[in-house]
């Protein structure tokens, strides 16, 4: 008996000792999300979308064909698909075999080429040739999911609508605390919220850069993080606080 009583207490005792995690409130301070921003903004002063493109329909394509593949491997492919297939019109007119053989190194080759080919087609005939600059119009164009039509009105016309949230902006988020959600429309909710709409485009660039070269999925390089004390992520390699 007096054994359990000891085993009980020295569980009490080590978990008074346990160090008290931040509560979501904190994790949400405005003080907190506005260094969080601040140091963002130094740490990648030149972050921007990393598809090439000359102009917003190429930048439509460019971000559809990005999904579940690199954006080096779609840059790889566009310039060819688009010395072909210049135009929304002339890819309207492309058959889906031929936009197929250009696109097919990108994964789910033939799923994307339905969607751009839809694309083209809906841009040409209903929007006169140019990709629209209102989510509720973007939002009626095949392949052009919420993420897709933030890419697009946020790089091409500059307009924020939203936040972009990709796999990097999803997972760093969580780690960071500015939200619970999994969902991508539900997080992308939640930092349209927290964050001024003027650093909702810069915000998803510089989280991206920061993903794909600190925070990464697996062993985050905690130790060379410009944002390691603000986080108090439970998957940390490193902590100094």
């Amino acid at each position: 008996m007096a054994t359990k009583k000891s085993s009980v207490n020295r569980t009490l005792a080590g978990a008074k000792k346990s160090p008290a995690k931040p509560s979501k409130k904190a994790d949400l301070a405005p003080e907190r999300v506005s260094e969080i921003l601040r140091r963002l903004s130094e740490m990648y002063p030149k972050a921007e979308c990393a598809l090439h493109h000359r102009n917003a329909w190429e930048l439509l394509v460019a971000t559809i064909l990005s999904a579940q593949c690199t954006d080096v491997r779609v840059n790889m492919v566009t310039p060819e698909l688009f010395r072909k297939f210049p135009t929304p019109k002339a890819m309207a007119e492309a058959s889906l075999p031929a936009l197929e053989d250009e696109i097919r190194s990108t994964g789910f080759y033939r799923n994307k080429a339905k969607s751009i080919s839809g694309a083209a087609k809906r841009i040409t005939e209903v929007f006169g040739g140019k990709v629209p600059k209102t989510m509720d119009e973007l939002l009626t164009v095949p392949g052009a999911a919420r993420k897709t039509a933030n890419v697009v009105l946020g790089v091409a016309y500059e307009i924020a609508e939203g936040v972009v949230v990709d796999t990097h902006v999803l997972r760093i988020s969580k780690r960071l605390g500015l939200t619970q959600a999994t969902e991508p429309k539900k997080v992308e909710q939640d930092l349209m919220k927290i964050l001024p709409p003027d650093h909702w485009i810069a915000f998803s660039h510089e989280v991206i850069f920061h993903g794909r070269q600190v925070c990464v999925a697996r062993k985050p390089r905690c130790v060379e993080c410009g944002l390691e004390t603000l986080c108090n992520a439970p998957d940390k390699t490193w902590s100094s606080h």
